[in-house]
């Protein structure tokens, strides 16, 4: 049995201000990477797709049809797989520690979750 349209958006409403406050955790990471030309791309890369999972996610909540909205959401997960990518760079090349983002990297993938699940289930 599926959630109730309440539910729903309360569901909505929660994962709107989760991934608008993801975006300023990314914002601010990206401030700690170092600012040599190879720090500045993957600053670059990092800010726009972390900051474009919610700014897609509200779009898709604003959408006109089922499609557009499915359309979105795999814009989500696509940006949000990116963003984890961006993140494990930084691990790989230490740009940063790994303690330094652990926490973003895990909200990060538990987002990919999300909206993979969200885009299996809109048909």
């Amino acid at each position: 049995m599926g959630r109730s349209n309440q539910d729903n958006k309360e569901f909505s409403r929660i994962l709107e201000k989760r991934t608008l406050q993801f975006a300023v955790r990314i914002i601010r990471l990206s401030v700690l990477l170092p600012n040599t030309s190879e720090g500045k791309v993957v600053k670059n890369q990092l800010t726009k797709s972390g900051t474009s999972i919610g700014a897609n996610y509200r779009e898709a909540n604003r959408s006109r049809s089922r499609a557009d909205f499915k359309n979105k959401i795999k814009i989500c997960e696509s940006e949000a797989s990116e963003t984890q990518y961006w993140l494990e760079v930084i691990g790989e090349a230490g740009l940063l520690q790994k303690l330094q983002f652990k926490e973003e990297y895990a909200e990060c993938s538990e987002l990919l979750a999300i909206f993979t699940s969200i885009g299996g289930k809109v048909i």
